[in-house]
């Protein structure tokens, strides 16, 4: 099993704080035997948010970058609780939601902005669970994705 932190540092990755909630609801809830089911998160860093419709008024690139940052919110909440990501041993489920119009398509293209960073710090056995990639036509706060995950940890 490879280092997680290590792989973090080789890619220049900082993960950032983790989100603050917006809402009443738990970050990362424990349930049966060594499974966490995390809350969604939006793509929210550093006070910035990427955020409006794909198909109308972002590209795929710019869908994948939220996505990109709804995995990095994800990981830090799971940091958070598990106090170390190497305890992840495997990525079991990801449900994403993409804000988009009624004709895009795409929303499969948009959340591999997110999947390939899970494949790229947690290789293939690990990073890459079954997912759900669905287009909405409204999300909080207008962001572009919102991502939820499904882990298990030992």
């Amino acid at each position: 099993m490879s280092d997680v932190y290590a792989k973090l540092k080789e890619l220049g990755i900082v993960l950032p704080p983790p989100p603050a909630k917006g809402g009443l609801y738990t970050p990362v809830m424990e349930f049966g035997d060594h499974f966490l089911y995390c809350s969604g998160c939006g793509p929210q860093q550093n006070g910035t948010s990427i955020d409006g419709k794909l198909g109308k008024d972002l590209t795929v690139e710019q869908g994948q970058q939220a996505a990109y940052r709804c995995m990095l919110n994800l990981l830090s909440n799971l940091a958070a609780k598990l106090g170390d990501l190497n305890r992840i041993k495997r990525f079991v489920k990801v449900l994403a939601f993409v804000n988009s119009t009624d004709d895009f398509g795409q929303q499969p293209q948009v959340v591999n902005g997110g999947s390939q960073l899970l494949l790229d710090l947690f290789g293939e056995e690990r990073g890459l669970p079954a997912r759900t990639a669905i287009g909405v036509n409204a999300t909080p706060g207008n962001i572009a994705v919102e991502i939820e995950v499904l882990v298990e940890y030992e």
